[in-house]
């Protein structure tokens, strides 16, 4: 059974987040404990809410070293919406916004016609459609697959990121945590 830590901000999805890897049979953990994020099979940064808190409360909590450490060493991190965002150097939102680092660019303000980006929409080149709900998107060399022309999905060693919810995105996103709850 893989052993997960859900990261907790104190904001974000991170009940819908552990219900759907539970049903998939992992060990979850909603946690704010450092320790917890380093001996977790695979550390999860779930993600709905404001970059500014989000990263004061990982600061706080220590979980800003944590899970730093944990790409460092090649473990196996996942970033949802917010927390792909939160993986990048910098985000626009909140006037500014330092990241965590983990992966090249910024999070961008959307400036297309439906903001917030709400629904379903095709991910290529995974083949399938996802569910999304963001205002920003990341700008970044890392992204592995796109949505309507914007970043859906980025890799950099072992932090996997995406911008839609696979935790509200069905069978499509149920079958992607469960390639993510698979040893590589």
């Amino acid at each position: 059974m893989t052993r997960v830590a859900v990261c907790d901000y104190r904001a974000g999805n991170v009940r819908s987040v552990a219900v759907a890897l539970l049903r998939l049979g992992a060990d979850v953990e909603v946690t704010r404990s450092p320790e917890a994020v380093a001996r977790a099979d695979l550390a999860v940064l779930p993600g709905v809410g404001s970059a500014r808190a989000a990263m004061a409360a990982l600061r706080e909590d220590g979980l800003d070293e944590a899970l730093r450490a944990r790409v460092a060493d090649g473990r196996a991190t996942l970033g949802i919406c917010l927390g792909l965002q939160l993986a990048l150097e910098e985000s626009e939102e909140d006037g500014g916004v330092p990241g965590l680092g983990l992966v090249p660019g910024r999070a961008r303000r959307l400036r297309r016609d439906r903001v917030p980006r709400l629904g379903w929409a095709p991910v290529e080149p995974l083949g399938e459609a996802f569910y999304f709900a963001h205002s920003y998107a990341a700008e970044t060399p890392a992204a592995t697959a796109t949505s309507e022309g914007i970043v859906a999905e980025v890799r950099v060693g072992s932090f996997l990121g995406v911008q839609f919810h696979p935790e509200k995105s069905g069978r499509a996103g149920a079958r992607y945590l469960e390639r993510c709850l698979s040893p590589a």
